[in-house]
């Protein structure tokens, strides 16, 4: 029973451990007299180009699409769409500008659809979050960088407590 209690407490913590991740489904108030879902959040975007990723493949332009962030905020492998448009993109991706941040860099094909985005706040619905401790393993062996330190502590932070492996308990 007490293994029970302590992993179902450990998933809860992993569950609300992130302040960006958004709570249970509902409605909330984004601005006086609107009222969005709460799977929505309100960020800022801004747009780049590039060919590799954090991960060294290639930056998607189309189907799901890559964008950059500061990991601690929104985890590698967190898939979200665009309200706006429509489309689908996953963070696979960070930059320095964006640590300490609420803003996800989209990725562009080209230099002109780029500056065509240039800065806007948009809402989007996460629909998957991604994962601190894979976040974490792929900052770990650049660490000398201030910026992957930055996102590093704050992930530590989050899922300090959090065991790494659950074992399944028999009742």
């Amino acid at each position: 029973m007490k293994y029970y209690l302590l992993s179902l407490l450990a998933m809860v913590l992993l569950m609300t451990g992130c302040a960006t991740q958004p709570g249970g489904r509902g409605v909330r108030e984004s601005a006086p007299g609107k009222i969005i879902s709460t799977n929505a959040l309100r960020v800022r975007t801004t747009a780049y180009t590039g060919c590799k990723n954090a991960l060294g493949a290639r930056l998607s332009h189309s189907g799901v699409i890559s964008a950059a962030s500061d990991w601690s905020q929104f985890p590698v492998g967190t898939r979200f769409k665009i309200r706006e448009n429509g489309e689908q993109y996953i963070i696979d991706d960070y930059g320095s500008a964006l640590v300490g941040t609420r803003t996800i860099d989209l990725c562009m094909p080209n230099n002109r659809a780029m500056r065509a985005w240039g800065v806007r706040h948009v809402e989007i619905d996460v629909l998957e979050w991604g994962s601190p401790r894979r976040s974490m393993e792929i900052l770990a062996p650049r660490e000398r960088s201030h910026y992957v330190r930055r996102m590093l502590t704050s992930l530590r932070k989050q899922t300090q407590g959090i065991p790494e492996k659950f074992h399944r308990v028999r009742l």
